[in-house]
């Protein structure tokens, strides 16, 4: 009886909800594919941690990369994408519409930076490198390098990562997050540290921490691999005839206004780390030392030196006894005088 007035009551239903989804689709590709008007093929942006949609939004529209925000947030929220843009450094290319920029910035990887952590850098000096490079802040940095869970992480037996952050080219974002960084470098080390050495620490009878504080010591004196086992060996004879290690660098390590010359009242300095003071090997490292000196920590070269002095080309002389070498010393001096006067002369 009512399917007769039903059949046009269905039709127009069905045409007004085709009108409906095919306007809202309508809407939805023209949102997609807004042109922005970004006049750049490739441009690079830069979006801060913990930025929201909408700020991401305010900076793209500040870098000229789209004409309208409000537009861009449309699209942001149409893909349900709004949590999953990433902070960091993007190169955007030919980005021309929503959906080029948002898919740019959702699944390009953000342009990675290099930084290269050299040989004998300190912690401090690491931390101010990440935050020339990187904007890494240089207190958030060093408080992860204490963070005690990270040190249980990777099986550290000392307070900080000193030492633990192995020298070498890394590639990071932006402001990337400390704990991270962290853990790539000391993944570094573990990874350096192969079986064949780790068998070794075995063998001497001595502890990791031993290994890479000393190793530490002999990078901080050492400019040429050549040397490195040979320092090792004078270090090692000094141990064993317990001898202090009156390390220089140690010394500047403890200094304020590291590195200087050393003068005689550095060497009187109260602490744990003066090996000028103290018998035997600081509590920790004083640097990050390369693969070599740890190398040469482990397979110091027999010999009968107790002594060493720079020599002033940047190798040193080495001596058996005291006699030997304050006689090197001396000559040292001499060098150093030499050097004076001639840039006076000049």
């Amino acid at each position: 009886m009512y399917s007769h007035h039903l059949k046009p009551t269905v039709k127009i239903v069905g045409v007004v909800a085709a009108v409906i989804v095919g306007s809202m689709l309508a809407f939805y590709v023209l949102i997609l594919f807004w042109p922005q008007g970004n006049p750049y093929n490739t441009t690079t942006i830069d979006i801060p941690k913990g930025s929201s949609v909408k700020e991401i939004g305010r900076v793209l529209h500040d870098r000229n990369v789209i004409r309208s925000e409000r537009a861009f947030l449309f699209a942001v929220r149409a893909l349900w994408v709004e949590t999953e843009i990433p902070a960091g450094s993007y190169q955007l290319i030919h980005a021309n519409s929503n959906y080029k920029i948002i898919d740019q910035l959702v699944n390009g990887a953000p342009v990675l930076k290099r930084v290269t952590i050299l040989e004998g850098w300190t912690l401090k000096n690491i931390a101010a490198e990440l935050h020339k490079k990187l904007g890494v802040n240089k207190k958030h940095f060093l408080k992860a390098c204490r963070n005690r869970r990270l040190l249980n992480e990777y099986e550290i037996q000392a307070d900080s990562f000193e030492g633990y952050l192995f020298p070498e080219t890394y590639f990071f974002p932006e402001d990337e997050d400390p704990e991270f960084i962290v853990k790539a470098m000391a993944s570094e080390f573990r990874g350096t540290l192969l079986p064949y050495l780790k068998e070794r620490i075995i063998e001497m009878g001595i502890t990791e921490l031993e290994v890479v504080t000393l190793a530490s010591i002999i990078e901080g004196e050492a400019i040429y691999d050549a040397e490195r086992a040979t320092i090792s060996g004078v270090y090692h004879n000094r141990i064993i005839k317990g001898m202090k290690l009156q390390a220089d660098p140690t010394i500047q390590y403890i200094i304020e206004d590291s590195p200087r010359r050393l003068l005689n009242v550095d060497l009187k300095i109260e602490s744990p780390y003066n090996t000028y003071l103290n018998l035997g090997l600081p509590p920790g490292p004083i640097n990050s030392p390369g693969k070599a000196s740890i190398i040469a920590a482990l397979y110091p070269e027999q010999n009968a030196y107790l002594y060493f002095v720079a020599r002033g080309d940047g190798y040193h002389t080495f001596s058996r006894t005291e006699k030997e070498h304050n006689r090197a010393k001396r000559k040292f001096q001499q060098v150093r005088r030499q050097a004076k006067n001639s840039k006076r002369g000049k």
